[in-house]
């Protein structure tokens, strides 16, 4: 955890004194962190972690394709992390599902998703609509599965991973598609970081009982 979060907080320095390729090297450094994380909590024991663990993986693919400007490797981070979220999805299903949790937390999901499409859809090209809206579909299911996780009996860190993972994305959609001025990195990348560790945590062997 102190590996990703001083790589995290390196990573946003450089970037902000406009230093790509330390930022590079800082990005990876914190991704390869929350993978220690979720090998040290034990996630390579047992199915469950294993899947999270997978996950993790192709964020970190994720996090090495936004590295780059173009769109091709925009596009090729929005893959990998839609395979993240289904991997994570899986196993947040994995777990066991409360359908009461499920649906609560489904209206809400349903309804930000579709705001944030309205509104991100007149700064998306054309090509990229049909990818943007698939991985907005997987990452709210994703958040909703994690809170019936949760009701199943999951640890809370699985729902504050997939909700920071949710906000983090706004941050990136702010800088590639409506490519405002601010640099939204300097929130998004400790939400994002935050939210994976929290999930690598959440990859633990004991199951917990919903309180």
């Amino acid at each position: 955890m102190l590996v990703t979060a001083s790589a995290c907080a390196a990573l946003v320095i450089l970037q902000l004194n406009a230093l790509p390729q330390p930022a590079a090297i800082a990005k990876l450094i914190a991704s390869g962190g929350f993978l220690g994380t979720a090998w040290s909590v034990g996630a390579l024991r047992h199915p469950f972690g294993r899947v999270l663990f997978a996950g993790l993986c192709l964020s970190l693919c994720g996090d090495l394709f936004l590295v780059g400007q173009a769109r091709e490797y925009f596009l090729g981070g929005l893959v990998s992390f839609l395979l993240a979220h289904v991997a994570y999805t899986t196993a947040f299903v994995s777990r066991g599902q409360d359908r009461r949790w499920a649906l609560s937390a489904a209206l809400p999901a349903v309804i930000v998703a579709l705001a944030v499409l309205a509104w991100l859809t007149p700064h998306t090209a054309p090509d990229l609509l049909t990818p943007v809206r698939i991985y907005m579909a997987a990452i709210t299911l994703m958040v909703i599965t994690a809170f019936g996780a949760r009701g199943a009996g999951a640890p809370w860190l699985l729902v504050a991973g997939a909700l920071l993972f949710f906000v983090s994305d706004l941050s990136v959609a702010l800088q590639r598609l409506v490519e405002i001025d601010f640099p939204t990195y300097a929130w998004g990348q400790p939400l994002y970081f935050a939210g994976q560790t929290c999930i690598a945590l959440g990859a633990k062997t004991e199951r917990q009982a919903p309180r």
